[in-house]
């Protein structure tokens, strides 16, 4: 009989529900948590899938996987690495999209696998929550358009470029915190005269 390979699944349990039953289909095992992971959590895991993680896989953990971990990022990398990078496209003007890229020591630095450029046309209803769901089914596309590649590592790899973004969970304006369904250009005429 096969062995069947282990994925551990990091990250909000309902948003990875899509990508878990695809991994199960491919006759994976795959096991999801939300919280912060130790040693004993890579048991039997052949692979480990970040997506919306709120937490930094520790270096100790990073050394002790059998291949390196692959986190799914709603940023068109090196662009707005880090927190809420939705949100800052926007007000960066940065290039939009979605990475799907291997995890190293830093934050979102890791060699890119797969990415899409996504283009909003916005009108004047458009609020960062409709385009960060567009961004998140984005990346859900993407990851399993390419899911037996990414299963058995059957892709390659390319090194990010040095210029882009970063921001920090505490770098968002206060503003904005849960108050996602402002309007887009109302929050971008509030941040620009906050900064002037």
């Amino acid at each position: 009989m096969k062995n069947i390979k282990t994925c551990l699944l990091l990250g909000n349990l309902k948003q990875t529900l899509k990508l878990k039953k695809a991994i199960l289909k491919k006759n994976w095992k795959v096991v999801c948590k939300n919280k912060i992971i130790t040693s004993n959590d890579l048991k039997n895991v052949d692979l480990v899938i970040t997506f919306n993680y709120r937490h930094i896989l520790k270096k100790t953990i990073l050394r002790n996987l059998k291949r390196p971990a692959i986190n799914l990022h709603i940023a068109y990398l090196p662009f707005n690495r880090g927190c809420h990078p939705n949100f800052w496209s926007f007000i960066e003007d940065s290039p939009k999209g979605v990475t799907i890229h291997e995890i190293n020591k830093g934050i979102d630095t890791g060699p890119i696998i797969y990415q899409k450029k996504v283009i909003f046309n916005i009108n004047k209803n458009d609020n960062f929550f409709k385009t960060n769901q567009i961004l998140l089914l984005a990346i859900q596309k993407l990851f399993l358009s390419n899911i037996d590649k990414i299963l058995n590592r059957k892709y390659k790899t390319k090194k990010q470029k040095k210029n882009g973004t970063f921001h920090y969970r505490g770098d968002l304006p206060q503003f904005i915190k849960n108050n996602w369904q402002l309007k887009i250009k109302d929050i971008l005429e509030i941040y620009n005269l906050a900064q002037k």
